[in-house]
């Protein structure tokens, strides 16, 4: 599901600032539904949507805590009654090249590949 124009999207929506492009979403190519669960929009075009209500913030650690209280996943991207991680494509950010990497490849399973170790 993740495209150039996805990628770039996603992009301009963190580094402009709503507070100074009123419609920044429509220029990221997005759309957005309000969320019946919390005071945010949920982008249309994006496979996964995750939901949080704050929790806390501490300014001196600048930890932010959340709960989540909503995960929504496109159709297209379930398999069975299971996410199919292929099909979703989450991007991920990589600080040390500041570029953005598609995730897909599965190479272990959780709570499962290091039990050999034990």
């Amino acid at each position: 599901m993740a495209d150039a124009a996805h990628v770039a999207g996603c992009d301009y929506v963190g580094i402009a600032s709503g507070n100074d492009i009123a419609d920044k979403f429509t220029k990221a190519g997005f759309t957005a539904t309000k969320s019946e669960f919390v005071n945010a929009p949920v982008i249309n075009e994006l496979a996964v949507c995750v939901e949080c209500k704050i929790i806390d913030f501490n300014e001196e650690t600048c930890i932010l805590r959340g709960e989540i209280v909503n995960v929504s996943v496109d159709e297209l991207c379930i398999t069975g009654d299971k996410v199919d991680i292929s099909k979703v494509q989450p991007l991920c950010f990589d600080p040390f090249n500041r570029a953005y990497h598609v995730m897909g490849e599965k190479v272990g399973e959780a709570w499962g590949s290091g039990t050999e170790l034990m």
